[in-house]
């Protein structure tokens, strides 16, 4: 039986019922109604005028039967009616709730609503496949990258063992083959930190998160904290959070390494964590050249940089990783210009 039968049987039954109800509400005024004998006798004239006025009384005493009767069915539909839909859309705020609690950590989950072959059914069957669909997409995305991780290493391995066996060859080396080789480890070494950055990327967004375990924030932070600049450190509450650790270490160290790369001689860093209710909350200002408040946003995204002075150091990928890992551990980075110049990075992870 489909839903639609089922909405029309339901509410049939009620204005049903709600009819019912208003004639047996009319029947009971109008059969309150006195009746006189028919008298013998000169009388007509008085008998006519009492039986107006009997026919117009009960005619008032009808129509408060039947205005009273409209209300008690009005109140009577709007109750009955609102759990009849309730009833009715009851599965649907099921599957609305068990669809929410699905994200790219749990797509193996199912609904598998049970019952008869209906539209509800068939709805949660299809949002069913959709997930099996999504599942296999997220784990071709997955090995794509571990593929890719192996095949474009191994090339760059291969080239750096050339230029050591040109370079460690018997006899004397031209200096500009020395020259050569040290520019060419330079950009091996760019391109080694340029693909790990985007496979790490990749596997923060793509939701790969595993091997959950209490992480602590502030233990991380007093690993990463710097020696090249005057650091300010407020690391005495321990705060824990619960992810992957690999994945937090690289997001607190891209945040302070990024306070440091793009900050002045001379420079100052301050790093905070803290609890915030329900949240951890690590927090990263810098020193640093005046930014456009307006385009500091776009630092979040992959090889964004500002300005000439962000363009030297990095490769534009450090804090959409952060954004990335914070976001599949289901926390956010707010990114604000300093009014006297340089970064504030603030990151909430759930605690």
């Amino acid at each position: 039986m489909g839903v639609r039968l089922r909405f029309t049987i339901l509410y049939g039954a009620m204005f049903l019922v709600s009819g019912l109800g208003l004639l047996a509400i009319v029947a009971a005024f109008g059969t309150s109604r006195t009746t006189q004998a028919v008298p013998t006798g000169q009388q007509v004239a008085d008998l006519q005028r009492q039986l107006a006025d009997a026919d117009s009384a009960h005619t008032r005493q009808l129509f408060t039967g039947v205005v009273v009767a409209l209300v008690v069915m009005l109140v009577f539909s709007a109750v009955l009616g609102r759990a009849a839909a309730g009833r009715v859309l009851r599965p649907l705020r099921g599957l609305t709730s068990a669809t929410r609690r699905i994200s790219a950590d749990n797509l193996h989950e199912r609904l598998a609503v049970a019952g008869p072959a209906d539209e509800v059914k068939a709805l949660a069957d299809t949002i069913d496949e959709l997930l099996g669909r999504l599942e296999e997409s997220f784990a071709a995305q997955r090995r794509f990258v571990a593929d890719a991780s192996h095949e474009l290493r191994t090339p760059l391995a291969t080239i750096r063992a050339a230029v050591d066996v040109a370079v460690a060859k018997p006899g004397p080396v031209p200096e500009s083959t020395v020259q050569l080789a040290d520019r060419v480890r330079s950009s091996l070494d760019s391109a080694d930190t340029l693909l790990e950055g985007l496979l790490v990327l990749a596997r923060a967004q793509h939701g790969a998160v595993d091997d959950r375990s209490a992480v602590s924030l502030t233990a991380l932070a007093s690993e990463a904290l710097p020696n090249t600049l005057i650091v300010y450190a407020d690391l005495s509450d321990n705060v824990v959070v619960r992810g992957n650790e690999v994945l937090l270490a690289r997001l607190v160290g891209n945040v302070i390494s990024n306070a440091v790369q793009h900050n002045v001689p001379g420079g100052w860093v301050r790093v905070t964590v803290a609890a915030a209710g329900d949240h951890a909350r690590l927090t990263v200002e810098s020193s640093g050249p005046v930014l456009d408040p307006d385009q500091v946003a776009r630092l979040g995204r992959p090889f964004q940089r500002l300005g000439a002075d962000r363009t030297g150091p990095g490769i534009g990928l450090g804090l959409s990783i952060v954004a990335a890992v914070a976001t599949a551990h289901g926390g956010s980075l707010a990114l604000t210009a300093r009014d006297g110049g340089g970064l504030r990075v603030d990151v909430e992870l759930p605690a």
